[in-house]
Order: structure tokens, then sequence, then C-alpha cells
């Protein structure tokens, strides 16, 4: 049985980072204060709201992504299931 060693803390970082981007941008209000320019008759503040919306969806995949990868690979270095269906690891 080949020997796991514990991740490191990089997917962790990375996934704070990308959260603080997801909070951060909603919050920096003088960006889209403004009514120009328009899109389909739609001021920018609401199309840039939805597009926000959407980025913050993405980067809270990403995020998401990166700290299950991260909790399995530390799973598997302490030789515990990695959580996969029927609580079976999937490897031999």
């Amino acid at each position: 049985m080949p020997e796991h060693t514990p991740p490191g803390k990089g997917p962790l970082y990375a996934a704070g980072v990308a959260l603080a981007i997801a909070v951060a941008l909603p919050l920096l209000v003088s960006t889209y204060a403004r009514r120009d320019p328009e899109l389909a008759g739609i001021p920018f503040f609401f199309w840039y709201q939805f597009v926000l919306v959407l980025v913050s969806v993405v980067l809270t995949s990403i995020a998401y992504w990166l700290v299950i990868g991260h909790e399995r690979q530390r799973r598997r270095a302490a030789g515990l299931s990695t959580g996969g269906k029927d609580g079976k690891d999937g490897e031999r």
C-alpha cells in the first residue's frame, strides 16, 4: 500500500481567496453606481449585479471543489474513508 503524505494548505488558501473576491466585489459600490453603459435598455447597475451573482457562483463552486479535494487527500493520508458512495474509497 503506498504511503500518502498529508496535503499542504495551498488549496485552502486559494479557496479563501476565491471566497474573499466573491464577497468583496459587491461591496465596491463605486464600481457600479451608475446608469451607463446600458445593455438592451437595462442600466449598468442591474446587469452588473446579475453578472456579479454569476461570478460569485463560479468562485464559490471553485472554493467548494478545492476544499473537498483537500479533505479527500487529508482523509486518504490519515487512512480514513474518502467519503465515496456506500462509504467505500473506490480504490483497491
